[in-house]
């Protein structure tokens, strides 16, 4: 068992683990970018920071160790302490730790925990398979002589020297459009005396129009007054979930319950690992999911925070 693998898997899906007793790790979306130095380019994807301050069990980390370790609640508590306390010791004896594809713990000059993340794993799931190029420099030189060679074989000229030698032929193109524009001016003089002619009808035709609306219009003394209904959404990506099941129907059983209770339940499909996932509620924000997860967790200790796209 490495509690450092399964918080691995969790930052491909999650923007904050937390290790409780120890710290958080957060992961925040990077735009793909190019190295100037190097000239090569990156791809998006989400770079890893550390919070020494969140230590406080949300639930989340314990809860997966629980179900892909086939463990209760209590012993994937106690086999997180103990890689906890395994951290403590080497960051105290070493003065460093590592957590595999995640980063490097160490204690700098002033004794104070510093994080340095590995650049080698890319946890933004929409960039998976996509790698690192290094671009090659344009010789444009190489391409000039290539274009130059062409002209002496066709008529049309592409660089600039050339292509002023024959700058009369420029203004004889445009003398010829002007003597077309000529020819149109009158035209278009009647097209816009035609138009015009058409607008004024038209504004006529509608002022009459407003004016027999106007006569029938009528009046009504007792409206009836307006009904509002207030529907509660259930779209978001911030979702506050009470559990994940195995068996469908105890999924279901689980949504009726919470329905009961009050709460906008629903099932929200599978995970990756082939589990029935029950939401109290989906949100448009995190700070409306996070307000309900704080409500929740009163009767539901085990309860977290999920953020997805559906």
């Amino acid at each position: 068992m490495n509690i450092s693998t399964h918080i691995q898997d969790l930052l491909y899906r999650y923007e904050c683990v937390v290790l409780p007793g120890f710290g958080a790790f957060l992961s925040q979306k990077q735009s793909a970018y190019i190295d100037q130095n190097t000239d090569e380019f990156y791809p998006p994807n989400k770079q890893i920071s550390f919070n020494r301050q969140l230590i406080k069990n949300d639930g989340l980390l314990v809860n997966y160790v629980s179900q892909v370790e086939g463990v209760s609640y209590n012993v994937a508590k106690n086999m997180i302490q103990e890689f906890v306390y395994d951290l403590e010791n080497s960051l105290q004896n070493e003065s460093r730790a590592e957590l595999a594809n995640i980063g490097r713990l160490f204690l700098d000059k002033e004794d104070k925990l510093q994080f340095e993340p590995f650049s080698n794993v890319n946890f933004l799931m929409q960039s998976f398979g996509l790698e690192s190029f290094k671009t090659s420099e344009v010789n444009r030189e190489v391409y000039r002589k290539q274009v130059e060679q062409l002209e002496e074989k066709t008529p049309l000229h592409f660089t600039p020297e050339r292509r002023k030698s024959r700058s009369f032929l420029k203004y004889a193109a445009v003398a010829v459009v002007a003597l077309g524009l000529s020819g149109f001016a009158g035209l278009n003089i009647y097209s816009n005396q035609v138009s015009q002619h058409n607008i004024a009808e038209q504004q006529k035709a509608e002022s009459k129009l407003h004016q027999q609306i106007q006569q029938a219009t009528f009046i009504i003394d007792n409206p009836l007054p307006a009904v509002t209904f207030e529907v509660e959404k259930q779209s978001g990506d911030f979702h506050v979930v009470a559990g994940a099941f195995r068996v469908q129907e105890n999924a279901e059983k689980k949504v009726e319950e919470l329905r009961d209770a009050g709460y906008a339940a629903r099932l929200i499909g599978e995970n990756q690992y082939g589990l029935h996932q029950v939401v109290y509620s989906s949100h448009q924000t995190r700070r409306e999911a996070i307000n309900k997860l704080y409500e929740v967790k009163k009767s539901n200790s085990a309860a977290w925070l999920l953020v997805q796209e559906l």
